[in-house]
């Protein structure tokens, strides 16, 4: 059997090609996610300010509560600490020559016009005891270490933008107002002038521990080993001896995830989205591929008939075909794993583009990956091929040559089935956000979408015959001659046709729904926090936090009613479904709760807001009700920095789109996050107060608070909105490689569709049609194709996101711009007018007379 399969595969190469082609980009597609995953959980960023220390001990970064199942895990979203004796048990570990403990906080430098300085390109200013220098190294070039409680070491590189030398007097800003320094020093890393990723500048240890705000608490304990002592060795000793406590020891590239938050969060986020994405890749490789085997397998069909008339059977038949795509499949699967590699490394930058992963952040490529890459494509082409074959193997003999003549149009009764039922299940799943809230929803809206496109799939002919009873009228209407040819081959072709639909069904579909879904849900929680918001101004820093005292200090500016604190956070709770305990993680603000009524409106159903203070919470109606909590019932959950809570709950809301779930008292918010500082206030000022006086008052404060930006309440953003931005940018990166994909597959499936053709070509012009003929009756035949599944795929996804919209925002009618629709309908037409239009004029170059001779 497999001395026959390679003979007829080398014998129809071109008819092969497109299957090779699908399940080629389909492995690569899906390896490439695989590659993110395997990033997601081993890579990193070249670590900067613990390049000398072998291992570095700090916090734990995730959380993971009592009883849950493995893998059952959270991201923390915030630095987290070691208490400061850790360092004194790491010094007596055998091997350790020179084990330091390292304090971390903001501190930015104040120029003379009042500017705050960031790090480089925009990255923080950091503030770190002297002592940790030790661990990039930091070395002086000029100047001398701190000693006095006013003196500060800058890095070479934050001291030439500031303009100031040693013996200089400076302004930073910590947590408050900012306090003049003594520059007395210079110092720089080992090669250049300071850390790309950072500004540096180093305290005394004791002005250190008193800036950090965090008594008895380090960043992190970086060691120095003893000549002839390995990493490796180093920590295994070292885990030994902080068995029990609360910390992480990290070495190579680990490293990085204790000094940088953003590499654990980019881990978490590359792993959760390359999962979710591969799992969309696998599922469209399989269509795309099950697609294009079909139509290889129908054009065969003269073929498979004149077999099953010499009494091949229908099992030695199945294994023709299964044997033939798994030569084609095999070859195109170590193709596309290789491929992946490039796929992965594009979605990387593409990713880094958008702000959604460090620009540094590397690729971890392993075997595991590729191989299951290619295994998953074997299995996807070995699937389509039993898909694909049951057909032409299934046909009685005495059947076969009247079957090969006449194109089949009924439908078998399981596939009518399953068509109907995945139909009926994806127009269901899209009413989830009806009765549902949370990116659960908003992923069973998107996902209705796909399941309906593959259940249309199926009963393709059937719903592509209704259409063209429809469109061949207006075809003839259109032109005497190709006109009816075009309608005469839609209405005869019905599975030709439905072949060449379903891919560009589905590009315009996925497109439309994943698109229109990310940009409803997130003007969805916007429209609600502009509305909810009663708030005349929000203040704001230039680097992104404000000191706690800005708050405070905007109550007592005159003709301001309320000023509350809002301190972004998560939180993390448990659920338990069915035997399994979850983790789930929600966005969470720290409000000051005296101050809250005066400028925001939480839509408060019962309890009381005032009472947000101490270890109390308010939670949102859909979590108080999933978790069966009344006002006045104790709650347990993790804040974001993976401390345990217990906190009596106060109030509950309906508001959570706009801000969050959970509501914690300002102080205890802030009190777990890693520069106990806040993301901004909110101020509303008295009724019959002067706007334009309050304004300038407010504006005021930014001499004492350096960076504090003014601007007006409907300005404000929904809880945990820049994570949803780049969620939203990560999403359409990743769609669009998935469309991508889709697009290559529809104008592959398209070519393949019209070559076969050739010898009806010929036929047509021996009989007296002219080329010209031809060519326009392919033209009005892509514009039908196009037309049929651009509205189907349009429909297809109008309904999840009509329901969407109209739980999600009262209105039917999806946010974002039209163009993006129009874009993609007419991006449907362009691409299958080029496709169809250039692969008949490649097939009306054989003169008639010999392409008439052809085999099909």
């Amino acid at each position: 059997m497999w001395s026959l399969a390679w003979q007829t595969t080398k014998s129809r190469l071109s008819g092969f090609v497109g299957a090779f082609v699908a399940i080629l980009l389909g492995t690569a597609l899906v390896a490439g996610c695989g590659i993110l995953m395997e990033s997601g959980i081993r890579a990193g960023v070249p670590t900067e300010r613990y390049a000398a220390a072998a291992v570095v001990v700090g916090g734990v970064q995730t959380v993971k509560p009592p009883g849950s199942d493995f893998g059952e895990s959270e991201q923390v979203t915030t630095q987290t600490t070691v208490p400061d004796e850790l360092a004194a048990r790491i010094a007596a570990v055998p091997g350790v020559r020179r084990a330091v403990a390292e304090r971390s906080f903001p501190a930015n430098l104040v120029t003379a016009g009042n500017q705050v300085l960031s790090g480089p390109n925009g990255s923080p200013s950091l503030g770190h005891n002297w002592d940790a220098a030790a661990l990039a190294p930091f070395t002086l070039r000029a100047g001398k270490a701190p000693t006095a409680a006013d003196d500060v070491v800058l890095d070479a590189d934050l001291a030439a933008r500031a303009g100031v030398s040693v013996g200089s007097t400076v302004r930073i800003s910590t947590r408050s107002t900012p306090m003049e320094f003594r520059v007395s020093g210079i110092a720089a890393p080992e090669s250049g002038n300071g850390l790309s990723r950072q500004s540096a500048l180093f305290f005394t240890g004791e002005r250190a521990a008193e800036l950090s705000g965090k008594p008895g608490q380090l960043h992190a304990v970086g060691v120095l080993a003893a000549p002839g002592v390995s990493a490796s060795v180093l920590e295994e000793r070292i885990s030994s001896a902080v068995a029990g406590s609360t910390a992480t020891v990290a070495t190579g590239v680990e490293r990085s995830a204790v000094e940088f938050l953003d590499v654990s969060q980019t881990r978490t986020v590359l792993f959760a989205v390359a999962g979710s994405f591969g799992g969309f890749a696998l599922l469209v490789a399989m269509f795309v591929v099950s697609s294009t085997l079909a139509l290889v397998i129908n054009q065969r069909r003269r073929e498979f008939a004149l077999l099953r008339a010499i009494a091949a059977t229908p099992k030695q038949i199945r294994k023709l075909i299964s044997a033939e795509t798994m030569l084609v499949a095999v070859v195109a699967g170590v193709l596309g794993a290789g491929l992946g590699v490039l796929v992965a490394e594009g979605l990387r930058r593409s990713f880094a583009a958008v702000g959604v992963i460090p620009a540094d952040f590397g690729l971890a490529v392993g075997p595991i990956p590729l191989a299951a890459a290619f295994l998953l494509g074997l299995g996807a082409a070995r699937i389509a091929a039993w898909s694909a074959g049951r057909r032409p193997s299934s046909i009685r003999p005495i059947e076969a040559l009247g079957e090969a003549a006449v194109e089949r149009q009924e439908l078998g009764r399981a596939r009518m089935i399953t068509g109907f039922v995945l139909v009926a299940a994806g127009f269901g799943g899209a009413t989830v956000p009806l009765y549902a809230t949370g990116p659960g929803a908003l992923a069973a809206s998107s996902m209705s979408a796909l399941v309906v496109v593959i259940g249309l799939a199926l009963l393709g002919p059937k719903v592509v015959a209704a259409m063209t009873r429809v469109i061949g009228p207006v075809c003839s209407g259109l032109s005497r001659v190709s006109g009816y040819l075009a309608s005469a081959n839609t209405q005869a072709n019905a599975r030709r046709l439905a072949s060449a639909v379903a891919p560009v069904m589905l590009a315009v579909a996925f497109a439309i729904s994943m698109f229109y879904s990310q940009t409803s849900s997130a003007a969805a929680n916007q429209e609600q926090a502009v509305r909810s918001t009663t708030a005349d101004y929000v203040l704001t820093g230039t680097t992104g936090r404000l000191s706690p005292d800005v708050a405070a200090a905007a109550r007592n500016v005159h003709g301001v009613a309320a000023a509350t604190s809002v301190v972004d956070t998560d939180v993390v709770t448990t659920v338990q479904e069915d035997r399994r305990l979850r983790v789930m993680k929600y966005a969470a603000q720290g409000l000051d709760g005296d101050q809250v009524r005066g400028v925001l409106d939480l839509g408060v159903v019962s309890g009381n807001l005032n009472d947000l203070r101490g270890d109390t919470v308010a939670m949102s109606k859909s979590e108080a009700d999933w978790y069966d909590k009344k006002v006045g019932d104790e709650v347990g959950f993790w804040f974001g920095d993976g401390a345990p809570a217990k906190a009596k709950l106060v109030a509950v809301y309906t508001h959570n789109n706009a801000f969050g779930d959970y509501v914690l008292p300002a102080d205890l918010a802030r009190a777990h996050t890693g520069d106990r500082m806040d993301n901004s206030v909110l101020v509303r000022e008295e009724p019959n107060a002067d706007p334009a006086a309050v304004a300038a008052a407010l504006r005021d404060l930014g001499t004492r608070y350096p960076g504090l930006e003014v601007r007006p309440g409907s300005t404000v953003a929904a809880a945990g909105t820049p994570g949803g931005q780049q969620q939203f940018y990560l999403n359409l990166v990743a769609v669009g490689v998935i469309l991508g994909y889709v697009v290559i597959s529809v104008a592959n499936t398209l070519v393949m569709s019209t070559a076969q053709r050739s010898r009806e070509f010929a036929l047509l012009r021996l009989i007296g049609t002219t080329r010209r003929q031809v060519v326009r009756m392919m033209r009005l035949e892509a514009l039908a194709t196009a037309g049929i599944a651009a509205v189907l795929g349009t429909v297809v996804a109008a309904i999840p996101l009509v329901l969407l919209n109209l739980a999600l925002r009262a209105t039917p009618l999806p946010a974002g711009t039209p163009a993006v629709l129009g874009g993609i309908v007419g991006g449907a037409f362009l691409l299958s007018l080029v496709s169809l239009g250039l692969s008949t004029r490649i097939t009306l170059r054989a003169k008639p007379i010999e392409a008439i001779g052809l085999r099909e």
